[in-house]
């Protein structure tokens, strides 16, 4: 199944792409296993994932948890934290 990742602020600066679309293998089904699967790349993703605590994902616009299914044709945004005032 292929999706597409977008990255934002400063993930996207430490994986250094902002998008790109990805062919996912069948035992990722959720958002935790997307985001799993996108650390064992290693390198840049591996570094800019470390701490997912920091990591926020919506599936098609809306925010969503870790047991979010992902299914091939979504938009998966992976961002950190938005504060602002």
């Amino acid at each position: 199944m292929s999706v597409q990742l977008l990255y934002f602020a400063w993930l996207r600066a430490r994986i250094g792409r902002g998008e790109e679309e990805l062919e996912l293998p069948p035992a990722v089904r959720d958002v935790a296993g997307l985001l799993e699967f996108l650390r064992s790349r290693g390198g840049r993703y591996a570094e800019a994932l470390a701490d997912l605590s920091v990591v926020r994902v919506a599936v098609n616009q809306d925010y969503v948890e870790r047991d979010h299914p992902v299914r091939g044709g979504d938009e998966v945004a992976i961002f950190p934290p938005v504060t602002g005032g």
